[in-house]
């Protein structure tokens, strides 16, 4: 399945992940450590209204 990250918005296979984080009750799947650190510090600014993940 591919996935985008929402801090980047590389694409890439989810199985590639190097990442994940769970918010609102969604998986958020990110290209590395570094992008995950980011999202978890300020989430909103990364989630899309159309719901994406």
């Amino acid at each position: 399945m591919e996935v985008r990250d929402p801090v980047c918005g590389m694409r890439f296979d989810a199985e590639q992940a190097a990442a994940t984080a769970e918010y609102r009750g969604g998986t958020y799947y990110f290209c590395t450590e570094h992008c995950r650190t980011a999202f978890e510090e300020d989430p909103e600014r990364y989630v899309e209204c159309e719901g994406e993940v």
